[in-house]
């Protein structure tokens, strides 16, 4: 709609609300006569109902929340109080009349009496309900839009541009010590040498290694092309490998990596080559003597 069309539709708008004031302003002026009022309230007291009306209607546009339900509160109270008196001023012919009943507003006196507190307290809620609504509307704050000013992005620009030097330093975590490896049991010592006293070869080294937890049966492809090799034949590879090697150099690392076989016969291995040296040493003494 373009500006024409509007400021016709309130155009229209204030003449209707106009011609209804004038209307109700003459029920709510015979009423005032009828409770006491002089010729210059009953003329101005239709103006503090209808026109409370209108400050309310104005407060419930422009406030919020809880005190834009109020103000429909009181719109609601004050129009339906009009509403009230214009209808009584319609059934009661005595009070189109110059001279009334003063204080007589129903035959019934139960809802003449409501009727008169009603008429009377209507300028004093004015007073107060208007006077609340003013001050709500003074100190309404319209909510801002949610928009950057320049001064929001130069505060934002300038925080992005500071280096890492100027910013504050976060305090490091605390090192968690690791918990120290609990320590395997020693694999017993078995010599592979042949002893009347002693069990198999075969079945000590059988006995000494661990039993493996199935884990399902093993591709063929990941399968190691490397034969099986027998206690007899790792000792025999190892006397050759560590012929030359010294006490000190003759250890069960060494012998693993040289022979490459698994830490528990390396050191099965280091246990016999010791003790075969410890004998050829002990028979070239006695052989000496």
């Amino acid at each position: 709609m373009n500006r024409f069309g509007k400021g016709l539709l309130v155009a229209a708008l204030v003449g209707v609300v106009g011609m209804a004031f004038r209307v109700s302003w003459n029920a709510l002026r015979d009423v005032a006569t009828a409770t006491g009022a002089d010729s210059t309230a009953a003329t101005l007291y239709p103006f503090v109902v209808d026109g409370l009306m209108a400050l309310a209607l104005v407060a419930t546009l422009v406030l919020t929340d809880e005190s834009r339900r109020f103000a429909l509160r009181v719109l609601a109270a004050y129009t339906l109080a009009s509403l009230v008196l214009n209808y009584v001023h319609g059934l009661v012919p005595e009070l189109h009349d110059e001279v009334v009943d003063w204080g007589r507003l129903a035959d019934w006196d139960p809802a003449n009496w409501a009727l008169v507190l009603l008429a009377t307290s209507l300028p004093v809620g004015s007073i107060y309900f208007g006077s609340d609504l003013v001050a709500k509307v003074l100190h309404h704050r319209p909510v801002e839009s949610p928009t950057t000013t320049p001064n929001q992005d130069e505060t934002a620009e300038t925080y992005v541009n500071r280096s890492t030097a100027e910013l504050g330093e976060s305090a490091p975590a605390p090192i968690t010590p690791a918990p120290a490896p609990v320590a395997l049991p020693a694999a017993p010592v078995v010599s592979l040498v042949k002893s009347p006293d002693r069990a198999p070869v075969g079945s000590v080294a059988a006995e000494s290694i661990r039993p493996r937890r199935a884990t399902g049966r093993v591709p063929e492809v990941a399968r190691s092309t490397r034969p099986t090799r027998t206690a007899d034949q790792l000792l025999f590879e190892a006397r050759e490998l560590t012929a030359d090697w010294s006490d000190r150099e003759l250890t069960a690392e060494g012998i693993r990596r040289s022979v490459r076989t698994s830490p528990a016969k390396a050191r099965i291995l280091r246990d016999t080559l010791r003790a075969e040296r410890e004998q050829s040493v002990a028979g070239a003494g006695e052989a000496a003597a």
